[in-house]
């Protein structure tokens, strides 16, 4: 059996320089270093809490079956689930591959709430959520396909933590980088968080002053991406303290 791997906190300069850029800006800065299939497109359950950013805890469930998935007792063995939910730490994002089963919840407003209480950054899944009216007014970044009625157990079997899966088709390692807003969720490989964070808060700042440059009715052509006329430009209205004018 593959050993689960152990949490990697991220650094929090690296959270602050990802937390000065969209997702749009990481996915580009992905291209230049080739890799193209990193983005999940999923809905927020709640569009004014969209904005997170943590290493990946991640949690898998494969089809569930009926001698296996019975309601729950009190008297339950722990499961992979509830190691997710109990154990995932602070600042982590906990990352739910359901092989894109819709039948049931992927969790519900009680166990988000137990991993928001408990400090995790978020909930990503390719499945659906349960309690969808709650999860729109709490504070936590949550995105799934959809909502849905019926409990995991419906059709999920949760069977372990901490390993490689597939999230919306796209390969999430655990402790890789996860940075989402409203455009969506982005996967960043953790071997390259550092330099994807620097680049990526590097170019929202110079795309400021491209944004005020095109307000001021400069084409497009040489500014966007900026030739080395436009970066001269860039790093002199840097130095003058960045006007707004």
């Amino acid at each position: 059996m593959t050993q689960a791997v152990a949490f990697e906190p991220l650094p929090s300069e690296i959270i602050d320089l990802f937390g000065e850029a969209s997702t749009a800006t990481v996915t580009m800065q992905l291209m230049k270093r080739g890799l193209r299939q990193t983005a999940i497109n999923l809905r927020p359950m709640n569009p004014n809490a969209t904005r997170m950013v943590g290493p990946a805890f991640t949690l898998r469930y494969i089809p569930g079956r009926e001698d296996l998935a019975q309601p729950p007792k009190p008297t339950d063995p722990i499961n992979a689930q509830r190691i997710a939910v109990e154990q995932a730490p602070a600042g982590s994002v906990v990352v739910v591959s359901t092989g894109g089963e819709l039948r049931s919840g992927t969790f519900g407003d009680i166990l988000a709430a137990r991993m928001m209480v408990r400090g995790v950054a978020g909930i990503v899944s390719d499945g659906a959520m349960r309690d969808a009216p709650v999860l729109l007014t709490m504070n936590l970044p949550v995105f799934a396909v959809c909502p849905t009625a019926p409990p995991s157990m419906t059709s999920l079997l949760p069977v372990d933590v901490q390993l490689p899966i597939g999230c919306g088709g796209v390969s999430v390692f655990p402790n890789d980088v996860i940075v989402s807003d409203a455009d969506g969720v982005v996967v960043v490989p953790r071997h390259m968080a550092e330099e994807v964070a620097r680049d990526a808060a590097e170019q929202e700042h110079i795309e400021k002053f491209i944004a005020l440059q095109v307000m001021k009715g400069k084409a497009i052509p040489g500014l966007y991406p900026p030739n080395d006329a436009t970066r001269a430009a860039y790093k002199a209205w840097l130095a003058a303290g960045e006007p707004a004018d």
